[in-house]
């Protein structure tokens, strides 16, 4: 830790400030973008001063946290760890399927007890379906075995890390005073920020994929009925073609029935005006 601090004044280590504040942003940052993939960290606090600190905190931000005492592989046999929380499912479905009813006085209090020691060790951690993105802790010496588990697995590690403590397994590390509940609120604070903000643009991107595949099928359908009225077209100019050439017709028919009647009107006249005038004599005197 000695790149970290600022002197020491009676036997007190005084941290240095400028770089405890590049820290807390270089972690707040790593935090956001583990948020806005959609991955979880898991907080473990198991100190006095921290506990309540990080459990109303990250409450908010809807991530796993381990206030009380780390159960031994948590990560390292996490298979074991969700086996408990199957165990702590199946007893809340027998409270709501009437399996109770069934049951004496004595099961029911036993269940109901070992059902309060599972949520009391494993607490918010039985939402967390995988294995965690990152692992935060306040307290690196005290969470030695948790700090061990996630070293094994390649996890990445944020650290509040004292003048007491080695650096060396944290990944992401913010020099502070890990004792006090005022710096633990503030840096805690800090990156519950940071993981509503990756939330929201996680969000935020969710709903703008949603908006373009909406206007691209509106653009595609668009498109489809277009085309379908295009290849309408066509069959309809040729239906009033065929009206035309059939009204054509029509025409050139009535035409030529016209044409008809006046030469035979005509052919009339002509054979009444070359009949002979004897014909007409005798046609009168017989009159």
């Amino acid at each position: 830790m000695a790149p970290y601090i600022f002197m020491e004044r009676n036997g007190i280590h005084i941290i240095d400030l400028n770089k405890t504040v590049e820290k807390i942003e270089d972690a707040a940052n790593a935090l956001k973008q583990i948020a806005k993939s959609g991955r979880k960290v898991l907080f473990v606090a198991t100190k006095k001063q921290a506990k309540n600190i990080v459990a109303d905190l990250i409450k908010t931000v809807n991530m796993p946290y381990a206030t009380e005492r780390w159960p031994g592989g948590m990560l390292t046999n996490f298979h074991t760890i969700r086996k408990a929380v199957k165990k702590m499912d199946t007893i809340d479905k027998m409270a709501t399927d009437g399996t109770y009813d069934n049951i004496s006085k004595k099961e029911r209090l036993q269940i109901q007890r070992q059902r309060e020691k599972l949520e009391k060790n494993l607490g918010s951690v039985a939402d967390l379906k995988r294995l965690p993105a990152a692992l935060f802790v306040v307290d690196m010496l005290k969470e030695k075995i948790a700090v061990a588990e996630a070293q094994r697995l390649n996890i990445p590690i944020f650290a509040m890390v004292d003048t007491n403590s080695d650096p060396t397994p944290a990944d992401f590390i913010i020099p502070s005073n890990d004792d006090s509940s005022k710096s633990i609120s503030l840096i805690i604070g800090v990156m519950t920020k940071a993981i509503t903000e990756g939330l929201e643009e996680r969000n935020k991107e969710k709903a703008d994929q949603v908006s373009d595949t909406e206007s691209k099928s509106a653009e595609t359908t668009g498109k489809d009925t277009q085309s379908k009225d295009d290849a309408k077209t066509p069959e309809s100019t040729e239906d009033t073609k065929s009206a035309k050439d059939t009204g054509k017709k029509k025409v050139a028919k009535s035409g030529a029935k016209a044409i008809d009647g006046k030469t035979k009107g005509k052919r009339k006249r002509t054979t009444s005006k070359n009949s002979n005038p004897e014909e007409v004599k005798t046609a009168k005197a017989t009159a």
